[in-house]
């Protein structure tokens, strides 16, 4: 079989596209480096690190979003030692990813869905996925964690809010 007999994309069956390996890509160097952002906290692997997964959700995909914003806070526990240990912060990033596929379900319908996507993300980022934290810490370390929660799911949300709403109508986006 000579070069020219191949098929230029042999790969062309995968479910994953080079488009969207790239923009994962991408998303979780901005993931990374918005993990070296840390918003003070008990936990201390609260950070800047969800927003690229956040907007890349919304703007590219839910299972793009899942996967940036998963990698991003295992990126981010890495940093600070895994606190809560890796299985922990395991089943924390699949929630999070979780967080990413309902704030593209809910901020897609309309600039009004978007505020409310923010808001509803907001609550489970922090006092659903605080839960968490309640069979290692007890109430004292949930009721000690949340404020930061919630302040970094705000601004992480906020930010990746913004910017899909700004490049919304754009080519770039799905």
């Amino acid at each position: 079989m000579s070069l020219s007999d191949r098929s230029p994309d042999q790969a062309s069956k995968s479910p994953v596209s080079a488009r969207q390996l790239a923009i994962m890509a991408i998303f979780i160097a901005l993931s990374a480096v918005g993990s070296l952002i840390k918003i003070p906290s008990p936990l201390g692997s609260i950070g800047l690190d969800s927003a690229p997964g956040f907007f890349a959700a919304i703007g590219f995909g839910g299972w793009v979003g899942f996967i940036v914003i998963a990698i991003g806070h295992l990126l981010s526990s890495a940093i600070v030692g895994f606190p809560l240990t890796l299985p922990v912060h395991i089943v924390v990033a699949l929630a999070m990813g979780g967080c990413a596929l309902a704030f593209r379900w809910l901020g897609r319908k309309g600039r009004v869905w978007l505020v409310v996507a923010v808001v509803v993300t907001s609550i489970l980022n922090s006092f659903v996925l605080g839960l968490v934290v309640v069979p290692i810490g007890g109430w004292g370390m949930y009721l000690a964690a949340t404020p930061s929660l919630l302040v970094a799911a705000v601004v992480n949300l906020v930010i990746a809010a913004v910017a899909y709403y700004a490049v919304r109508n754009s080519k770039l986006l799905n």
